[in-house]
């Protein structure tokens, strides 16, 4: 009887672990979903949009398996709802609790006959204060229903146990039975104290060794659907991440067009006035000093702008086959006028004789990288500057190296960042190589940063080939 009672006494513990375990999980879960639409909710509910408010709400039935959703305001006034959810909280103690501890409150209830099980979280507002809660429910028999089969066959499992220990007694084995039980136990406490990596060791009579076998699996069990919780909470994170990336990069864009239009027609009235008084004042060479200065500052802000441009512009509609060659060429013939007024020396190493696929792009925007690529590598360079086009596993790849200092001391991902630059203030807006990582991108290739064979930086544009094509 005592190796019964510690039999039983070890699956009912194991049990209430696994029970305890589950409802935190199913707990978590609607804590999750709360997250995930609070942030619309709050922002919505300062907005007083109340549709955007009902589809934040509608949206936690694709999300998790609720039972109902609704907001309130801090007195507890229902003010949306999707499902079966409290319809009036001002008569209780929650929204009180909830705005003097500014944490979320969990409990049961009784909503129209149904017994539920109610999450209560806080929405803030931009300054940190509570302007409400959101309620999302789901009935109180989840909690059970997921552990009434493994009950079932933990239990059964026991009354087999049972039968071949007390045949066992009968047979006069309990001697060899009674020190196998007791290390099973020495397990179980261990389990019990937070080892929960450690696993029952499967040795001793055939009862004692299913019964260790059947707590390993119990312990698997658990462990599995914490991972499971693991991934789906990182799995969570990530997309929340994302999602605030994107917003973020919509919001500069979105500003950056702003700013570059507003500022567009401005600088070209004022270095057209100031080209107008050059050609008026000719002989005056102090006053063609400072309109010069002027259009000078005048080009610096308007190089600014249409970098603006470029970096929130969007990708081509209807990409077409182009040869990356006839790209390149333009790009160098652009920016030839700026290596002879700077003394550089531009080695072009691509073969003309060579046929090489095309990509599927835009022309304009290639050469618009193409153009940013050189124009970085011509004022990072000391003397030199060296461009190949080559073919290699279905890419076509552009290297520009140059011999100046080499990358400076920045990761990889700062340097592509928009707005980022490791050049003196008012030298540059940091978009050029944002501008080129969002063309390459737009086509499916990679902007690669390395050092460069010279002793400066390699910037390598890697573009798929078309495979609708096959020269050009």
């Amino acid at each position: 009887m005592p190796l019964l009672v510690l039999t039983a006494l070890g699956i009912r513990f194991g049990l209430e672990q696994a029970s305890q375990f589950q409802q935190q999980r199913l707990k978590d879960d609607l804590e999750l979903i709360g997250r995930a639409i609070s942030i619309p909710i709050g922002n919505a509910l300062r907005e007083h949009d109340e549709q955007a408010i009902e589809l934040a709400l509608g949206s936690v039935f694709i999300i998790g398996e609720v039972y109902g959703a609704s907001v309130f305001d801090v007195n507890g006034v229902r003010l949306a709802s999707a499902g079966i959810t409290e319809s009036d909280l001002t008569r209780t103690a929650i929204p009180d609790l909830i705005v003097s501890t500014g944490q979320a409150q969990q409990g049961f209830s009784q909503v129209g006959g149904r017994h539920l099980f109610s999450h209560f979280m806080p929405l803030f507002d931009a300054g940190g204060q509570i302007q409400g809660l959101i309620q999302i429910t789901r009935r109180a028999s989840d909690f059970g229903r997921a552990l009434d089969q493994l009950e079932i066959i933990a239990w059964l499992t026991w009354a087999v146990l049972a039968i071949g220990i007390l045949c066992a007694v009968m047979l006069g084995h309990y001697g060899g039975v009674g020190r196998h039980v007791d290390r099973l136990l020495e397990h179980m406490q261990r389990v019990a104290q937070g080892d929960h990596a450690h696993r029952a060791a499967l040795e001793g009579p055939t009862e004692v060794a299913a019964l260790a076998d059947g707590l390993n699996q119990m312990l698997d069990s658990i462990e599995q659907a914490q991972l499971e919780l693991d991934e789906r909470r990182a799995a969570e994170t990530g997309l929340l991440a994302q999602l605030k990336d994107q917003e973020k990069m919509a919001a500069i864009g979105g500003m950056a067009r702003g700013v570059a239009h507003e500022l567009g027609a401005p600088l070209s009235v004022i270095d057209g006035r100031a080209r107008r008084l050059q050609r008026r004042a000719a002989d005056d060479e102090g006053q063609q000093r400072e309109l010069g200065a002027i259009r000078g500052q005048v080009a610096r802000l308007t190089h600014t702008v249409r970098q603006l441009l470029d970096y929130s512009r969007p990708s081509a509609a209807e990409p077409r086959a182009t040869s990356l060659r006839q790209v390149l060429d333009s790009a160098v013939a652009a920016i030839t006028p700026e290596l002879e007024v700077a003394g550089r020396q531009l080695e072009l190493e691509a073969d003309s004789t060579q046929t090489l696929p095309t990509v599927k792009g835009d022309p304009g925007r290639l050469e618009l990288a193409l153009l940013n690529l050189l124009r970085n590598a011509l004022q990072a360079s000391e003397q030199r500057l060296q461009v190949q086009l080559s073919q290699q596993q279905g890419q076509l790849r552009i290297d520009i190296d140059d011999d100046g200092p080499g990358l400076p001391e920045a990761s990889r991902e700062q340097l592509l960042e928009p707005f980022f630059t490791t050049k003196p203030p008012g030298e540059g807006t940091g978009l050029g190589l944002a501008i080129v990582n969002t063309i390459a991108e737009e086509h499916g290739g990679q902007l690669v940063l390395d050092s460069s064979p010279l002793g400066g930086c390699r910037a390598s544009l890697l573009l798929p080939v078309d495979q609708g094509k096959n020269n050009a």
